[in-house]
């Protein structure tokens, strides 16, 4: 039987180009090789694509990217390929913009399509789908840069321009510390930080506008932050429940990545109601946004109430040897290499 020739994408031109390449580096080395014949290709930040690269040396692309061959004609290399797995995280590679140059060109690629990607990529809009579907979330105020000033975006989607003292006192209104804000366009929690009063609030609205014009500001649940995989495309299955022991006040770039007293606790210690109630929904987050193929929907258990709030979903996790996902599915009787066939074969 010939070989499946798999493209494997990574690197991207967003934040997480590194966590990229270490998950690409993962895929790579778990992939059946009887099975699949395996083309990596590297997109550097400044948006050049580049083939012929090393197996063994995923994790160097960056730091040796002299070496590299870069790739002249795309449209024609991508068409030599059978299928296409797009591991790139953030910007330009999980927010459709990728997934629709592979529709044009009409190359089969794992995961979601353009829609879901656009939706799960972007916080405001996906609390738009989880409110429509009836899936408990925080309260969130959702505001604009706007020349040196904000736009206040109401329920409605009204807007008006305030300066930042301004929108300091509208989101008081709504919300109580702590509050997270986020890049509204942004993963591995690039750009996210937690804010206890008004002065960090201020503070960490500028940092966030560094990332994104569009900003989020989610008032904060105490609680514990849990995690479930999802595959499949119209028949769907979850995995079990995961828990994040962060290193830190919350789960951010540098507790997920650089602190290695951040822990994962599979299965989660919650009640075996609430992670069934979990699993549920994680499937209905991911069908609310249509959903295709992988993601991992992130959600908040409250202390002492056990109420389950969403927090988001992803829909190119990352594939890490630490990465929630392939730990997941691996708890729930999936090894890494049977996961990845099961994902490729969902490719439609």
């Amino acid at each position: 039987m010939d070989k499946i020739k798999l493209g494997v994408i990574f690197g991207g031109m967003s934040t997480e180009n590194e966590v990229s390449v270490v998950s690409a580096n993962s895929v790579i080395s778990n992939l059946d090789k009887d099975k699949y014949e395996i083309f990596p290709i590297y997109i550097s930040k400044e948006a050049k694509w580049y083939k012929n690269i090393d197996k063994n040396e995923i994790l160097n692309c960056k730091r040796d990217i002299e070496k590299l061959e870069e790739i002249e004609n795309i449209t024609k290399y991508l068409k030599g390929l059978d299928i296409v797995f797009p591991v790139l995280h953030g910007l330009y590679g999980e927010d459709g913009t990728i997934q629709g140059m592979l529709e044009i060109l009409k190359i089969p690629y794992v995961g979601c399509k353009v829609l879901a990607s656009s939706i799960g990529m972007d916080k405001v809009y996906t609390k738009i789908i989880f409110e429509k579907a009836g899936i408990k979330q925080t309260k969130y105020v959702y505001i604009k840069e706007f020349k040196e000033k904000y736009i206040y975006v109401d329920e409605s989607f009204n807007e008006k321009i305030l300066d930042l003292n301004e929108i300091i006192n509208e989101i008081i209104k709504k919300l109580k510390f702590p509050m997270f804000i986020k890049p509204s366009n942004s993963g591995s929690s690039v750009g996210v930080s937690k804010a206890k009063n008004i002065e960090e609030l201020k503070k960490y609205i500028e940092v966030a506008k560094k990332f994104d014009t569009k900003i989020l500001i989610e008032q904060g649940i105490e609680g514990k932050e849990v995690e479930c995989a999802v595959l499949g495309n119209e028949e769907v299955i979850s995995s079990c429940v995961g828990e994040i022991k962060s290193a830190e006040e919350f789960y951010s770039y540098d507790s997920k990545y650089r602190n290695a007293d951040s822990k994962t606790l599979i299965p989660a210690d919650i009640p075996e109601n609430v992670a069934k109630t979990i699993q549920n929904q994680a499937i209905k987050a991911f069908k609310a946004i249509d959903g295709k193929g992988i993601s991992r929907v992130d959600f908040f258990v409250e202390k002492g109430t056990n109420d389950i709030y969403i927090n988001e979903i992803n829909t190119m996790p990352g594939f890490t040897n630490i990465s929630m996902y392939p730990k997941l599915f691996q708890a729930s009787g999936i090894n890494y290499s049977n996961l990845l066939d099961l994902i490729v074969n969902l490719v439609k």
